[in-house]
């Protein structure tokens, strides 16, 4: 298990509610993290995408519930760091998302290779019994990317 507590984003969010979304155009997973309040990052579940619309009125009740004060947003990259068509799909869904939540913070973080360490992280892990649970990597996958974003050295 990784201590997050040695790294300078940890402290600087600790304590503060932070919602992870691995955005999909077909499932949107989420994960949560409140540093000095849980030991690490976790799985929040899935979001089935209809429309940017619906995705973002189905956070609207999560960032409500459970008092989301930034938003870690991953940003899908090819591993050379050039932009995809993915990459536009999302940065237009950032300026919604800021938009829509003016008071929250919202920061994009680099999401390369997030399902594949998702993937390697269920087939070594007694809680996916050893196997990839499709219906759960994108959460995982969210997951990861929260825990890449406490774990880099500069937002």
């Amino acid at each position: 298990m990784i201590d997050f507590t040695n790294y300078p984003n940890f402290n600087k969010f600790k304590g503060i509610n932070i919602l992870s979304i691995d955005y999909g155009t077909k499932v949107t997973g989420l994960a949560q993290f409140t540093p000095s309040r849980e030991p690490m990052p976790q799985p929040r579940g899935k979001i089935i995408f209809q429309s940017d619309e619906q995705l973002l009125q189905e956070l609207e009740v999560f960032i409500e519930e459970d008092f989301i004060e930034v938003i870690v947003l991953g940003l899908p990259l090819y591993l050379d760091g050039n932009e995809s068509e993915m990459t536009k799909t999302v940065l237009k869904f950032h300026k919604k998302l800021t938009n829509h939540f003016p008071d929250i913070e919202v920061y994009l973080q680099d999401e390369t290779l997030s399902s594949t360490a998702a993937k390697e992280r269920m087939l070594s892990s007694a809680r996916y019994n050893f196997k990839v649970d499709l219906k759960k990597i994108d959460e995982v996958a969210a997951t990861i990317i929260l825990e890449d974003f406490i774990t880099k050295t500069s937002s």
